[in-house]
């Protein structure tokens, strides 16, 4: 099972301790935070632009005797921001024109945070404890669900893996909810792998191109959903045509009236041909089904890519332009990392991404039937 890990929100890596950010003038400020911290010692406290890839120095304030400190500026829409006493010992807020006031123990500012006049920061606060409470139970699952799997409890396996989609429900349940706000937005690009959940990464956007057309995170997910729009689930899989092993060639759509599972592999990769006796193994048991598969080989050398073939026993239709991760069908699917597989029903349709192993003969095995 892919238990995909959930982004920690509240992490980042910054060097905060050596980075001096450019103060906006007070006069005309747009906002203002004034803070108190409890339990703190006379300092100073960092104020950190989340960018595309990592933090952004932007200012720094003075923590007073009383724990007191105040920041004044202007930004351009509501982003997201971090105030830090160093690297570790930090926390999120939404960062908009208006006067906001918060609160927390220097001790821990992350799980003590509360603010006043700032809803999408107190949004994101509650969004940051269900996603690290989450994390934990994921784990636990993973581990009775390969403990189930490696014991053959395959009923018991199912089980733990439907509590883990249960607990993705709960995230996306809580951004479904607030359409107007940048937390969830921001929510949808960190938390929702839209290779897997096409349909409720788009449907959010349209909220979001409704609420907040504006904001960075619509747009950025709005370019994000744009190049994988062709190869959702539920798309029909764009065709392709390459050269075969034996010098001819095969086009995906020719496979048409059969369930297709597109194989993207290549003989250097060392997953990929770990993996191949069970693909073997699942496709002599449903080949004679209306099941099929198409190996796409992100190789580059001819010779080492028949030899594979032959060594794996690999008897299904496969097709190379030998081009390595330039490969035309890699780049139509978007494909990063191999092994991948896509899986599409009989009429041409995208149906799964990504599985293997248990889930993926799982899969086969419930179409055929």
């Amino acid at each position: 099972m892919n238990l995909r890990n959930y982004v920690v929100l509240a992490s980042a890596a910054a060097l905060m301790a050596s980075c001096q950010g450019n103060k906006t003038a007070t006069n005309g400020s747009a906002y203002t935070i004034e803070g108190k911290l409890q339990n703190a010692t006379p300092g100073q406290i960092f104020l950190f632009e989340l960018g595309e890839q990592q933090f952004i120095a932007r200012d720094t304030a003075d923590i007073s005797q009383d724990g007191t400190f105040t920041f004044q500026g202007e930004v351009k829409e509501p982003t997201l921001y971090r105030l830090g006493l160093d690297q570790q010992n930090a926390m999120m807020m939404v960062l908009e024109n208006k006067a906001i006031k918060v609160e927390a123990d220097a001790r821990d500012l992350n799980n003590t945070a509360k603010f006043e006049n700032s809803e999408d920061s107190e949004l994101f606060q509650q969004l940051n404890k269900m996603v690290n409470e989450n994390r934990q139970k994921e784990m636990a699952l993973s581990e009775q669900f390969n403990r189930a799997i490696s014991e053959g409890n395959t009923e018991e396996a199912e089980g733990y893996r439907l509590q883990y989609l249960n607990l993705q429900k709960d995230v996306k349940s809580f951004i479904a909810k607030h359409p107007e706000s940048v937390v969830s937005a921001f929510g949808t690009l960190s938390l929702v792998n839209p290779q897997l959940d096409f349909a409720f990464a788009d449907s959010m956007l349209t909220l979001y191109t409704q609420h907040i057309p504006e904001s960075k995170y619509t747009k950025t997910l709005t370019d994000r959903l744009a190049t994988m729009r062709t190869t959702a689930i539920g798309s029909a899989a764009p065709d392709f045509t390459l050269p075969t092993p034996e010098g001819g060639e095969i086009a995906l759509s020719s496979l048409r009236g059969k369930y297709v599972l597109i194989d993207f592999w290549a003989s250097w990769c060392a997953p990929c041909r770990k993996e191949n006796p069970n693909v073997v193994k699942m496709y002599n048991k449903y080949k004679d089904q209306g099941f099929e598969i198409f190996g796409v080989s992100l190789d580059q050398s001819r010779e080492k890519w028949l030899k594979a073939i032959a060594d794996d026993k690999l008897t299904w239709p496969q097709v190379s332009d030998l081009k390595g991760w330039e490969s035309s069908a890699a780049q139509l699917y978007q494909v990063d990392a191999i092994p991948q597989t896509i899986l599409l029903d009989k009429e041409g349709k995208i149906i799964a991404k990504g599985l293997r192993g248990e889930e993926l003969e799982a899969k086969i095995a419930s179409l055929v039937q």
